[in-house]
């Protein structure tokens, strides 16, 4: 089973529209998922400057997916799906 990765864009953008508040999750999904998941935090991951939707901040990347106006639900949401489609 190949570790889910989760990167939080902390970028200014993505600060300024609610990166903060995705902090959390560097030390909540540890503790949920133990080894299952990979949470790191990164500087920017250039997601705003691609498409200038600034107003889809903050972006969270869970493996290849991206999520836009990224919130801890919803950032939970992807992690129990992919980890429920990886046992079926």
């Amino acid at each position: 089973m190949n570790k889910i990765e989760v990167k939080v864009c902390l970028g200014t953008t993505c600060f300024v529209m609610g990166a903060a508040n995705l902090q959390e999750l560097i030390e909540t999904v540890p503790q949920k998922y133990g080894d299952k998941v990979d949470v790191s935090g990164h500087p920017c991951l250039g997601l705003c400057s691609i498409n200038w939707e600034y107003s889809k901040a903050p972006y969270v990347k869970v493996d290849d997916e991206i999520i836009s106006e990224a919130t801890v639900e919803k950032v939970l949401n992807v992690i129990e799906r992919k980890l429920k489609d990886e046992h079926q």
